[in-house]
């Protein structure tokens, strides 16, 4: 076994978006953000790790409640602090790492406190700097010596990256971190050059290279993400925070030859198909530079079930022009629901841990001169046995092809539509052409 909890070994227990506080005044999933936070912190107590590394988004809010902060504070004095000695060190100059901070050294060393597991944040797009102080939620924190909060970056016109660099025995870490940052001023800044990862003079090939980041990876628009390729090829591992989707398991970029680890949210934010993949954590061993992450379940996520109907692929049960249609729909739905919440249970007799009532979400595409019918009554029978009664049921229409014969097409008419309806202008576009004018 290559990983043994030995002198040389890093272990590191990675997570993100956690969004403390998300739907905190709701009567039943109030306290799941919470709940699940303790549950990470825990499995850092439990398998001893030698620090804790967050991705961004720790908060919902930019200005988390009392109650919030409050909770947070509980659970980081509760599990990260104590006697057991922190069993590595920071080599690189912490008055660079942390130089925003009144207090620009790590919390570990400060003999006033008694840290025993460290956590290293950035900060996501929920929890960013805002205000003339420019201060966010990990500022508070941080200053109260309860986390380290890193990759914050104070220009818009040039980043550079300094690592804080960590060693234990003979294993060297360099840890890169950069804060949420508008998508497209980032991408702006990568294609000018702009974005500068600074490495350590000594050595430099002996270090672990990993980097933090919270951003888009998916493509929202032209120039709304990061593409992976403007990263730099020295990289070991990247952590992708702000994508809810768990995909922990390191993926080998082939052109970069870098891993990607994206952990996902430890809470479902949006009743969405990324989020109904169970939700994980990492604990992650690195040792010289070879590296193995080892997946850990939640236990404490409440469950999420989806499914998608299409009602045009049921013929023979539904006919648009049947007066009772509707009823037959109506039931129909009931009927998914109740397998739903079927397989929701038995998942639960599995895992004490779990939240009794489950998310459920049906899909239901109702194009075909189908009409939907009241979301309201219906889920007005789940009230006490879902999380989310109120929004059970999405209907949505797909884009009906329309099979039109190519005959029927009138010539005339699209000759004679005036030019300029044809170009309408995007204000992204307008935009961008101003700014490649403005670079050129």
């Amino acid at each position: 076994v290559l990983f043994r909890d030995d002198e040389d070994t890093f272990k590191i227990l990675i997570a993100t978006d956690i969004h403390l506080g998300y739907l905190e005044k709701d009567p039943v999933r109030g306290n799941d953000t919470f709940v699940t936070f303790n549950e990470i912190l825990e499995h850092a107590q439990k398998n001893e790790v030698d620090f804790v590394l967050l991705g961004g988004d720790l908060f919902h809010e930019n200005k988390p409640s009392r109650r919030t902060v409050h909770s947070c504070l509980e659970s980081l004095r509760k599990y990260c602090m104590g006697d057991r000695p922190v069993q590595f060190e920071i080599l690189s100059d912490q008055a660079v790492n942390f130089h925003y901070s009144k207090f620009p050294w790590v919390n570990y060393q400060d003999r006033n406190l008694n840290i025993s597991i460290p956590i290293f944040s950035i900060h996501g797009n929920h929890d960013d700097p805002t205000g003339t102080d420019a201060l966010c939620a990990l500022d508070i924190l941080s200053c109260a010596g309860l986390l380290n909060h890193f990759g914050r970056s104070a220009s818009v016109e040039k980043i550079d990256i300094s690592p804080i660099l960590l060693r234990k025995g003979r294993t060297k870490i360099a840890l890169y971190g950069l804060g949420a940052i508008p998508d497209e001023r980032l991408y702006r800044m990568f294609v000018n050059k702009k974005v500068t990862m600074l490495r350590p003079k000594e050595d430099e090939d002996s270090w672990f290279n990993l980097f933090v980041i919270h951003q888009n990876r998916s493509k929202h628009g032209a120039t709304n993400y990061i593409p992976e390729q403007f990263l730099d090829d020295f990289i070991n591992l990247v952590v992708w925070g702000h994508e809810h989707e768990c995909k922990i398991a390191p993926f080998e970029n082939e052109q970069q030859h870098f891993y990607v680890s994206q952990p996902g949210s430890s809470v479902v934010t949006s009743l969405s198909p990324g989020e109904a993949v169970k939700k994980h954590i990492g604990l992650l061993h690195v040792k010289g530079k070879k590296m193995k992450m080892h997946k850990i379940a939640l236990e404490t996520v409440r469950t999420f079930h989806m499914e998608n109907v299409v009602l045009a692929d049921h013929p023979d049960l539904f006919n648009p022009d049947n007066p009772k249609v509707t009823q037959a729909i109506q039931a129909f739905c009931m009927e998914k629901v109740e397998l739903m919440l079927d397989n929701a249970e038995r998942e639960r007799l599995l895992n004490p841990r779990q939240p009794e009532k489950p998310l459920i979400r049906l899909r239901v595409d109702y194009a075909g001169g189908f009409e939907p019918f009241s979301v309201h009554r219906f889920s007005q029978k789940y009230m006490d046995r879902v999380a989310n009664p109120k929004d059970i049921i999405h209907f949505f229409r797909h884009r009906e092809q329309k099979e039109k014969n190519e005959s029927d097409v009138n010539f005339g008419k699209l000759v004679s539509r005036p030019a300029s309806e044809g170009t309408t202008l995007r204000v992204e576009d307008l935009v961008k052409q101003y700014f490649q004018t403005a670079e050129k």
